[in-house]
C-alpha cells in the first residue's frame, strides 16, 4: 500500500474515551489515559486508532451531542493533550481517526441557541424549522431513532425542530450552504491538526426532504432491528425522505475534495439506510468517502449464509468502492455474546477477529474485542444510557458493551483508581489485559498473532474475494486469483464439521498463527467447534 491508500485493508482499533482509561480518578476516561495506554495498542498490530467524540457535550449522548467542534471536554482534558496524543501515536506508527457527528449539534451548540432565537437572524435557517399542522401536531410523521416522534416544539419560534435522535440533538440543514460550509470548517481545524482520518456518524442523515413528505408505513414481515429495539416504532416506516437524499452525493464530493488537500488522510462513514449496502456502494463510488460500513454484520445473525449474502452483495455493487466491515462497537452488543450466547467457546472470540480481518476491506476492531469480551449485564439502576432507559426491559441499550476496559483484575480493573461511571463486568475480570499478556493461547495474544501472520499474506489485505459453495455452518472463500490465492474457511458452529469438496483439491493447508486450526487433506475439510483453515495454491 502506498502512503495514500493506507486505509485499504487497514485493521483500525475502536477507542471509547469514557471507558479506555482513566488517568486522573474521576472514575472517566480521558485522552491522558489513551495516552498511557498507547504502547498496548501499538502492541497489537493495529494500523490506526478511531476515537470516538471527546469534543465539548453536555453528554445528553455521551458525545455525540456536540456543543463546541473545536474544543476537547474538560472531561477528557485539553488540546494540548490531544495534540500530545496525536505525537505519540504517529511516532508508535498509528494512524488517528477522529469521530465527527455532521447531520446534528446539541440543542446547546451556540448555533442552535442563536437559530431558535427567532425566525429572522442570521443562523434561522440554520436547522430543520417547520410550521405545525393546522391543528398543531408535526409537520409530518417522522419518528425518532431514540423512540417517538422526531419533532419538538420551540415556542420562542413557534415552529418544531427535526431530531432524528434524542430532542437535544437538533438536525442541522444542509440545504444551507453556510451551513456546509461553516460544517466543512470545523473539519479542516482538525484536518490542520495532522488527524489522518474522519469517521463520520451517521453520515446518510445529513439531508431532508425539502417538502417534508411522510414515510410509507412499512408492512410487519418488512421490519427489521438491526441496531434498535424490536418495539421501537422506528421500524414501522421507511425511510424514505428523512435520510439518504440524493443531495447527499454532492456534499460527499466536496468533503472529498477537502480530504483531496491533505494527502494520506481518508474519511469513513457509518451508513444506516433502507438498503445500506446499496447506499455504501454509491458513497464510496467515484470521488466521495474512502470507505463506508452499515450494521448488516452488527446484527443477530451469526450464519454463514448471512455474511456470505451481505459481503457477496457488497462485493457486486461496489465497484470502485471500498468496505469496512466490523463485528462489533459501541452501539450493540459485544459479538461473542450476539452470536455465542451466554457461554461461548473460548476459541470462539480468536476465530471471529481472523474471520473478520480475513475479509475483502477495511476492518474496524472494538476495544476489548482483543480481549474476548463478552456482553456486561447490568441492572436497571446502573444504567445510563437514554436509549436503553427508555426501552428497557425489552432492549437495555448501549451500556453493556460500553463498560470499562479490564486492564487488570483488581477492584476497578486498573480502568481508575475509584468506583467507574459504568461498573465493571464481574465476567470481565478473568479476562483482563495483564491476565492475557502472560497466557500464550490468549485471544490477545491470539490476535496478536494473527495480525503478525496477516501482515505477511498480503492476499488477505487487498486480494479478490470469491466464495465457495459449503453448507453451513461452515463459511468458505478464497482470496487473490491466479496463482496468488489464498482459501479461509470457518466453522461457525460448537460442533464438528466434516465435509468432502472438489474445489479444495488445488489447495494445500499452511500454518496459520493466532486460530485454533482444523485439517485439510485433498477434497476432505476437517474442522472442530470454531476451528479455521487456511491453505494456498
Amino acid at each position: 500500500m502506498t502512503h495514500a491508500s493506507w486505509w485499504r485493508g487497514a485493521v483500525i482499533y475502536e477507542i471509547y474515551p469514557r471507558s479506555f482509561s482513566d488517568s486522573d480518578g474521576d472514575g472517566v476516561g480521558d485522552l491522558q489515559g489513551i495516552i498511557d495506554r498507547l504502547d498496548y495498542v501499538a502492541s497489537l498490530g493495529v494500523d490506526a486508532i478511531w476515537i470516538a467524540p471527546f469534543f465539548k457535550s453536555p453528554m445528553a449522548d455521551f458525545g455525540y451531542d456536540v456543543s463546541d467542534y473545536r474544543d476537547v471536554d474538560p472531561m477528557f482534558g485539553t488540546m494540548a493533550d490531544f495534540e500530545r496524543l496525536l505525537a505519540k501515536a504517529h511516532r508508535l506508527g498509528l494512524k488517528v481517526i477522529i469521530d465527527h457527528v455532521l447531520s446534528h449539534t446539541s440543542s446547546e451548540h451556540a448555533w442552535f441557541r442563536e437559530s431558535r432565537a427567532s425566525r429572522d437572524n442570521p443562523k434561522a435557517d440554520w436547522y430543520v424549522w417547520a410550521d405545525p399542522r393546522p391543528d398543531g401536531t408535526p409537520p409530518n410523521n417522522w419518528l425518532s431513532i431514540f423512540g417517538g416522534v422526531a419533532w419538538k416544539w420551540e415556542p420562542r419560534r413557534g415552529q418544531y425542530y427535526l431530531h432524528n435522535f434524542l430532542s437535544s440533538q437538533p438536525d442541522l440543514n444542509f440545504h444551507n450552504a453556510e451551513v456546509r460550509a461553516a460544517v466543512l470548517d470545523n473539519l479542516r481545524f482538525w484536518l490542520d491538526k495532522g488527524i489522518d482520518g474522519l469517521r463520520l456518524d451517521a453520515v446518510n442523515f445529513c439531508f431532508h426532504d425539502r417538502e417534508l413528505r411522510s414515510n410509507p408505513p412499512k408492512p410487519r414481515e418488512a421490519r427489521t432491528t438491526r441496531g434498535f429495539s424490536a418495539d421501537n416504532p422506528y421500524a414501522y416506516q421507511y425511510h424514505h425522505f428523512d435520510k439518504t437524499q440524493p443531495q447527499n452525493l454532492a456534499f460527499l464530493s466536496e468533503l472529498r475534495a477537502l480530504l483531496d488537500r491533505y494527502p494520506g488522510t481518508a474519511a469513513l462513514g457509518e451508513v444506516s439506510s433502507e438498503d445500506s449496502l446499496a447506499t455504501i456502494a454509491e458513497y464510496t463510488s467515484g470521488q466521495r468517502l474512502h470507505m463506508a460500513y452499515s450494521f448488516e454484520l452488527l446484527s443477530d445473525d451469526a450464519t454463514a449464509a448471512h455474511l456470505r449474502a451481505t459481503v457477496e452483495t457488497l462485493e457486486r455493487q461496489l465497484g470502485d468502492g471500498w468496505a469496512c466491515w466490523a463485528f462489533s462497537n459501541h452501539d450493540v452488543h459485544r459479538v461473542v455474546t450476539r452470536w455465542g450466547g451466554p457461554q461461548p467457546l473460548p476459541q470462539m472470540a480468536s476465530q471471529l477477529l481472523a474471520l473478520l480481518c480475513s475479509l475483502r476491506g477495511s476492518v474496524c476492531i472494538y476495544q476489548g474485542e482483543e480481549l474476548g469480551l463478552p456482553e456486561a449485564e447490568l441492572p436497571f439502576d446502573a444504567l445510563r444510557d437514554p436509549y436503553g432507559i427508555a426501552f428497557w426491559p425489552n432492549f437495555k441499550g448501549r451500556d453493556g458493551c460500553r463498560t470499562p476496559m479490564p486492564w487488570n483484575d483488581g477492584a476497578h480493573g486498573g480502568f481508575s483508581s475509584v468506583a467507574p461511571w459504568l461498573p465493571l463486568a464481574k465476567e470481565h475480570r478473568d479476562l483482563c489485559v495483564s491476565r492475557q499478556e502472560s497466557g500464550p493461547d490468549s485471544t490477545l495474544n491470539n490476535f496478536r498473532s494473527f495480525l503478525r501472520w496477516r501482515r505477511e499474506h498480503p492476499v488477505l489485505v487487498s486480494g479478490a474475494i470469491r466464495f465457495l459453495d459449503v453448507p453451513e455452518p461452515v463459511v468458505a472463500f478464497v482470496r487473490g486469483e491466479g496463482a496468488d490465492r489464498m482459501l479461509a474457511a470457518f466453522n461457525l458452529s460448537s460442533h464438528r464439521v466434516e465435509l468432502e469438496l472438489a474445489e479444495l483439491a488445488p489447495y494445500r493447508q499452511i500454518a496459520s498463527a493466532g486460530v485454533f486450526q482444523g485439517e485439510l487433506q485433498g477434497q476432505h475439510l476437517s474442522l472442530p467447534p470454531h476451528a479455521v483453515v487456511f491453505a494456498a495454491v
